[in-house]
């Protein structure tokens, strides 16, 4: 089943797009947000939305202001920040019975969790794929100062190649976050979760791998934790 086309209002930033993919018997629906390059409809993007709907895991992708406009470069936080409110509320909207979680790849999972981080967004949970930790190969932990304020659980899938996240830097953020933190580490990973051949593994099954762990976090997430 196609996912629907739906349309978020930003407020003073103006409307967006967005694919509501919601499968029947659906066991909770994921905002998920593209990250600062490719926007929602990136084959990425799209491959792990089919491939969670076969999970019964609804997703809700949209575009920030910046790609729905198609200029370059990505918005200032303040106006992320919004479209992220934006999508949780119409998610909340269009599936009111599902359990949510908010998130997304690189860029946009960054966003949605400042966003928590600033005021909570009324989710379980907030799950990242390739948590852009640092400046490619320029190790810091300065963008995770926020997360220490985010005091839901969140989940963090990492390739061990990022060079956007050097696990020397990584592990000990999430160490500190404690059990708020789940770091789920895919060898020989990079920041798109590529793999090299000789790493006897192909993308596809590296990502099945990941959204099979994904269903299994999101099924322990207990309903007390929304906030």
């Amino acid at each position: 089943m196609s996912p629907e086309p739906v349309t978020i209002d930003v407020g003073s930033a103006g409307a967006v797009s967005g694919l509501l993919d919601l499968p029947p018997q659906a066991r909770a629906l994921y905002v998920f947000a593209h990250g600062a390059g490719g926007g929602m409809a990136h084959r990425s993007m799209a491959a792990v939305a089919d491939e969670l709907a076969e999970r019964r895991i609804a997703t809700l992708r949209y575009q920030f202001p910046y790609m729905e406009q198609r200029r370059k470069r990505p918005d200032p936080p303040a106006i992320a920040h919004a479209a992220v409110r934006a999508a949780v509320a119409l998610g909340r909207e269009r599936a009111p019975r599902l359990p949510l979680f908010a998130g997304g790849r690189s860029f946009g999972g960054r966003m949605t969790s400042q966003a928590q981080a600033a005021e909570p967004l009324g989710v379980r949970g907030l799950i990242f794929f390739a948590f852009p930790l640092h400046p490619a190969n320029k190790p810091s932990r300065e963008r995770a100062k926020h997360l220490s304020d985010v005091q839901i659980p969140m989940l963090f899938l990492q390739g061990t190649r990022d060079a956007l996240a050097f696990l020397d830097e990584l592990k000990p953020v999430c160490a500190a976050l404690g059990d708020r933190a789940t770091l789920k580490l895919f060898e020989d990973a990079d920041h798109s979760f590529h793999v090299p051949a000789r790493s006897g593994r192909t993308d596809a099954q590296v990502r099945g791998e990941m959204l099979d762990f994904v269903v299994t976090w999101i099924d322990r997430i207990p309903a007390h934790t929304q906030s």
